[in-house]
């Protein structure tokens, strides 16, 4: 990172100006949260003129280091009030990393409801105002038309008619490398964030950049090796390992078996028509039906896991990328769908429209349980989705996400921690993930720390899923993961570090090669604290307490199928999660 790039939007002017020393060593989650708590007072509103939109870079992004192009965006959440930092894979940010450069998009357009459109480049940055063309417009319309003006090599960070309507489940969408609208960094809302700020879309341009400035190049060099071995031989990242055969949805059927795959709006951990849309479901689909279908596809340049998937119609020709884990059980199981081309067509919307597909599908199960639509009604939950395009008062309840829909339609089975939809794994049968989802600074996200890892695929050590001991294993999973956040590694590179101890090693010395520092396997922990506990403060400030770190309360009181258990986790066991 060299320079900081402020893109005023009350005056529509861009600035340049150089790295403060204390952000020197920050990069991707580690930045916009420091960025936001610095900046953003935390009792803003999330859509007024005081919340920012930070887009930072990890450290080894841009570079050589494998599954390294991720990207951060941060901010106050509309969603959940908190901090939010929300990240993607995708084209944006190798470019934006090559560039050198981190974004911070503050101030709100005088005239409202006009768009812009920043241009950034090695020759700096402007503002461009959005042709009407470009609005109010599906994304699978709108990005063919921007890479028709701006070239086929740019990235493009964009939101869809969610995040121009400031709807509280608005992702911001990023390019993959065939240049769809796929790759999201969906949770959070931060697309109403920057549809406050009149910013439609931010075009990257990193031809004749820079490009990553290496410090040390023997200590990077010997870190990648040593990462991509490591990646190449544990069996869940390795080529023709789970991910790459099967996809993230490979999970879809080990959940289920375990019981702790939420169905029918988090009534049972089990879903019988679960094979039908499990990894295993998608890659015979993809064999079977030819033509664009494929499994083993990459999400971003220099990805060696590549779990992605292109789902193809009958007929061979695309129906969506990627149909993965969290948004197949979202619109599947929680909604009893059984059928791969519904999800995919429920999917490709929430790609079209610009929103997360995880709070839009947790959405239509609560709205199915208010009685909308039926559980199992793929045809009504399309015609749901459809709302949020057309911008009805429905369509905006259910933009807004499942907090806002359970509220509106009086459901009491709400699955939501500060406002954010829970997302894959029942914490009644996995209580680990189910302390982390009570006490993220973000809401509910499986993301914040990844105990399923341990707990149900025994990865990193085994843990039992129904103990309820875990405030140390959640916490030493968060700490980990803001890391990986701030890397720009891809979070499934977990799997491989915390089985391969040369694996863990190598990320380390890649980030200490780019860099110049000399961090060794114990700062992990260290760091990762210092940026949670900065979070952490910001959510105080904001008005937010221990209480507030809780699930729902009727899963204290209904048991779950088919183990017929609660979360009975104590809060003082919750509490602890933050003793440090």
């Amino acid at each position: 990172m060299n320079k900081i790039l402020r893109v005023n939007m009350s005056d529509l002017t861009c600035s340049f100006e150089d790295v403060p020393q204390k952000y020197r060593y920050l990069g991707g989650r580690g930045l916009t949260s420091a960025i936001t708590c610095d900046e953003v007072p935390p009792t803003c509103h999330p859509l007024g003129p005081n919340n920012k939109v930070i887009v930072a870079t990890g450290v080894v992004t841009g570079t050589a280091a494998p599954t390294s192009g991720r990207i951060s965006i941060g901010g106050k959440s509309p969603l959940t009030g908190t901090i939010k930092e929300t990240n993607s894979g995708g084209m944006a940010g190798q470019k934006l990393a090559r560039l050198g450069i981190t974004i911070v998009v503050e101030g709100q357009p005088r005239e409202k409801g006009k768009f812009w459109l920043l241009k950034v480049d090695k020759d700096g940055a402007e503002l461009l105002p959005a042709a009407d063309k470009w609005l109010a417009k599906g994304l699978y319309e709108t990005y063919p038309l921007l890479f028709a003006e701006f070239g086929e090599k740019v990235g493009i960070i964009g939101i869809g008619v969610a995040g121009e309507r400031l709807m509280a489940n608005a992702g911001i969408c990023v390019n993959d490398p065939e240049n769809r609208p796929s790759r999201y960094a969906g949770r959070g809302g931060m697309g109403a964030v920057m549809g406050s700020k009149g910013l439609k879309a931010i075009v990257i341009d990193d031809e004749g950049a820079p490009g990553v400035p290496i410090v040390n190049k023997e200590v990077f060099d010997t870190g990648r090796k040593k990462l991509v071995e490591a990646l190449r031989t544990h069996d869940v990242t390795k080529p023709g390992g789970a991910l790459n055969t099967y996809g993230t949805a490979v999970l879809i059927n080990i959940m289920n078996e375990a019981g702790g795959l939420p169905t029918r709006n988090f009534s049972s951990g089990r879903f019988e028509g679960a094979a039908k849309i499990s990894g295993e479901a998608i890659h015979e689909a993809c064999k079977k039906r030819g033509g664009v279908g494929k499994t083993g596809h990459g999400c971003s340049p220099g990805c060696i896991i590549q779990c992605s998937n292109v789902y193809p119609k009958p007929d061979g020709t695309e129906l969506v990328s990627v149909q993965e884990y969290e948004s197949v059980w979202a619109f599947g199981a929680d909604c009893g769908i059984d059928d791969l081309d519904v999800t995919g067509e429920l999917i490709r919307l929430c790609n079209d429209y610009g929103v997360d597909t995880i709070e839009a599908g947790v959405t239509i199960g609560v709205a199915m349980e208010a009685g909308l639509a039926g559980f199992g009604d793929g045809k009504k939950a399309i015609e749901l989705m459809h709302e949020i395009s057309k911008g009805t008062p429905l369509g905006h309840i259910l933009g807004n996400g499942a907090a806002a829909t359970a509220k509106v339609f009086g459901v009491v089975r709400c699955p939501t921690v500060k406002g954010q939809a829970i997302p894959a794994y029942e914490p009644r049968a996995v209580k680990g993930i189910g302390v982390t989802y009570a006490t993220s600074n973000m809401g509910a996200d499986h993301t914040s720390g990844y105990t399923i890892a341990p707990e149900i695929l025994a990865v990193g050590g085994k843990a039992d899923p129904f103990a309820v001991e875990k405030a140390e294993l959640s916490r030493n999973f968060q700490s980990a993961t803001a890391v990986i956040d701030s890397s720009g590694y891809c979070l499934f590179i977990a799997f491989a570090i915390l089985d391969i101890a040369e694996g863990f090693e190598g990320m380390v010395e890649t980030v200490n090669g780019v860099q110049g520092t000399s961090w060794t396997m114990d700062d992990v922990t260290r760091i990762g604290q210092e940026i949670i506990r900065k979070e952490r403060q910001f959510n105080q400030a904001a008005g937010f307490t221990p209480a507030h770190d809780r699930l729902p309360e009727f899963m204290k009181y209904e048991s779950l199928p088919p183990h017929n258990t609660t979360f009975d986790v104590s809060e003082e066991i919750l509490d602890q999660v933050y003793a440090f």
